[in-house]
């Protein structure tokens, strides 16, 4: 899978970040998915949303669907997930949603995803091997800096080279040590979330 070398990023780039809402595990339902465009780490351009169903198998088609039917979809140049696993184990194949929206893909989490206990967890689903599958495609997570030195996040990367990757995180993290479209779409997600 080729990477894109951006030849500048610019400080206003605009990037997708996108998050699911609450749920109640184990309990079947749709869940939101809220996605923000932000230009750079300063500006919201707009939201989109979609649904997806807890535990599903619909993630990565119903984001590819939201993004490409947005009217922002043309000026987007990067795709921001908050990890690979929306509304408790439905998988984002980050490598499809890069082929459909042919945009480059970051993940960002926190902290360094626990495989042991992911895979552990799998197994009480159907499709175990199929989802833990996903997960291993998306690569191991790689830890970079954002803010400063000590603003440390984890990310996985698709479509885009690594340093561009991380230049892009350092841009747009101008509140948090998270970028700024994936602190808001957790926060609009989280705020109209029934639970």
């Amino acid at each position: 899978m080729n990477s894109q070398s951006f030849r500048v990023i610019k400080p206003e780039i605009r990037v997708l970040g996108v998050d699911d809402g609450a749920f109640k595990p184990h309990v079947k339902g749709q869940v939101p998915v809220i996605g923000v465009v932000f230009r750079g780490g300063f500006w919201l351009d707009g939201v989109m949303h979609t649904s997806i169903e807890v535990d599903g198998f619909d993630a990565t088609d119903m984001i590819a669907s939201m993004i490409t039917g947005s009217s922002h979809y043309k000026q987007l140049r990067v795709i921001m997930l908050n990890g690979v696993t929306f509304a408790g184990f439905n998988i984002v194949d980050v490598k499809a949603l890069h082929a459909v929206t042919k945009l480059p893909v970051i993940t960002v989490t926190r902290e360094k995803p626990d495989f042991a206990d992911i895979h552990k967890a799998l197994q009480n689903l159907p499709g175990s091997e199929k989802r833990w599958e996903i997960i291993l495609s998306a690569g191991e997570p790689v830890e970079v800096s954002t803010r400063s030195a000590k603003a440390k996040v984890y990310m996985q990367t698709v479509g885009v080279s690594k340093e561009d990757a991380q230049k892009i995180l350092r841009l747009t993290s101008t509140r948090s040590n998270v970028p700024e479209a994936l602190r808001v779409a957790h926060l609009v997600a989280s705020g109209i979330s029934h639970v």
